[in-house]
């Protein structure tokens, strides 16, 4: 069954107000696909800025105790160290390692939504222009 105004050539057309509510939807729709598209991107750097975490932490760990274990009887016999003091320069060795690595983290990040932002700023000084003309009543 089809509507009379799609078949109907006298049928009249829409009011202003229903143009003005189809546009705005559509403004909305192309705002929420902006954000959904950026909010998918903050994500996918999260996600990998997560993976770098978590593979420094577990390099880390595993660095620390296999290294400290094997060198520490290693320097201990070979060098002639006491053994808490080879643990000692093995424990500042890799203290310096983490700080390059929190280093190299903690680097500034590119801004999250430009688009998203930029868009809302337009938005924001059309929206002040518009009001800006109207006469007051």
């Amino acid at each position: 069954m089809t509507d009379a105004s799609e078949t109907d050539p006298t049928a009249e057309a829409p009011a202003p107000e229903d143009s003005w509510k189809a546009a705005a939807g559509e403004f909305l729709d192309a705002r929420l696909e902006l954000f959904r598209v950026e909010m998918h991107e903050a994500g996918r750097r999260a996600g990998r800025r997560v993976a770098l975490v978590a593979l420094v932490a577990g390099c880390a760990f595993f660095c620390w105790a296999l290294l400290m274990a094997g060198l520490v009887g290693l320097l201990s016999i070979g060098a002639g160290w006491p053994w808490h003091g080879a643990a000692l320069a093995l424990a500042a060795a890799h203290l310096l390692a983490a700080g390059i690595a929190l280093m190299v983290l903690r680097k500034a990040s590119p801004e999250s939504f430009p688009l998203t932002r930029a868009e809302l700023l337009k938005d924001r000084q059309w929206l002040d222009q518009l009001f800006d003309k109207t006469p007051p009543r």
